[in-house]
């Protein structure tokens, strides 16, 4: 096995150990970016929502309450303000979703999925939880899920869900006395989720690891290229002219020219050190013949 081919062998591998390691390392960046970047997309629905709720409960529902009464409105409800605008967002972005689920609603649409109980259950199981994040499959693919309690901490939450004769007959008139209801004072009863999907993140995240990886072997077959061509010129074809010379001599061919050393590096050196050896063995030989 010639030189070039032990270099280009060592080359090789390390490349491949090295990029390897790049892989692994810039894929799970990038993929933690990615997440990063859809955790903060859903952050920022949930606190625009959350908004929503709290200028409804402030500045909306006060002012309702005032012009109408006892008379029930779902416009004063936060929950029902925060959704409400929100499906007017989903319009436009339809893969995302917001939801104020609960496991016994007043409206039924507000009825927790499967899913959506399991996370409240996860609430009620641990009261110091203030937020839970996690991913599910969706038939679009992965989705991030951020979730915050809804606790009842607000006694006059009670005058409309504790029993069906305590709520306003306008409220049993809309929604009947089947359900929300039998809720309690500090009780989890549902939880705001946002759903954000992670495709179009992940998307991003798979093609800058793909243009990284592509950019990154580009540059190493370019750096093998060019020293394969300095290891060619300065090493490897000096060295075989200084073979070809040496093999001369060897068969008694003392006539041969000389090499020409080009520049001082370690293969001048050995031409000329090759050089000298050469007339050396030929004045050695022509004392001898005298």
């Amino acid at each position: 096995m010639g030189i070039k081919a032990k270099f280009n062998l060592a080359m090789l591998l390390a490349f491949a150990v090295g990029l390897g390691l790049a892989a692994v390392i810039s894929y799970r960046l990038l993929q933690d970016n990615a997440r990063r970047e859809v955790l903060q997309e859903a952050a920022l629905m949930i606190s625009q929502a959350t908004a929503v709720r709290d200028y409804t409960a402030d500045e909306v529902g006060p002012l309702l309450a005032a012009q109408t009464g006892t008379r029930f409105l779902p416009q004063t409800i936060p929950f029902w303000a925060a959704q409400t605008v929100f499906h007017k967002v989903q319009k436009q972005f339809p893969d995302y979703s917001y939801k104020e689920a609960a496991l016994n609603p007043t409206n039924p649409a507000d009825r927790a999925t499967d899913w959506e109980s399991d996370i409240i259950n996860i609430f009620k199981r641990d009261g110091t939880l203030k937020e839970f994040v996690g991913t599910r499959q969706t038939p679009d693919g992965p989705a991030l899920n951020v979730s915050r309690p809804v606790r009842v901490d607000d006694p006059g939450c009670l005058a409309c869900h504790s029993v069906p004769s305590a709520a306003p007959p306008s409220m049993i008139d809309l929604y009947g006395t089947a359900n929300g209801f039998g809720w309690k004072l500090h009780d989890v009863v549902g939880a705001q989720i946002v759903s954000v999907p992670m495709s179009v993140a992940l998307a991003r995240a798979n093609e800058s690891f793909t243009i990284f990886i592509s950019a990154l072997a580009a540059v190493f077959l370019l750096m093998l290229l060019l020293l394969n061509l300095l290891l060619h010129y300065v090493i490897v074809k000096p060295m075989r002219q200084i073979a070809a010379v040496a093999t001369e001599v060897s068969l008694g061919k003392m006539d041969a020219p000389e090499l020409a050393p080009r520049g001082s590096d370690e293969v001048a050196q050995l031409t000329e050190s090759f050089n000298r050896m050469r007339r050396s063995l030929a004045n050695a030989m022509r004392l001898l013949s005298d």
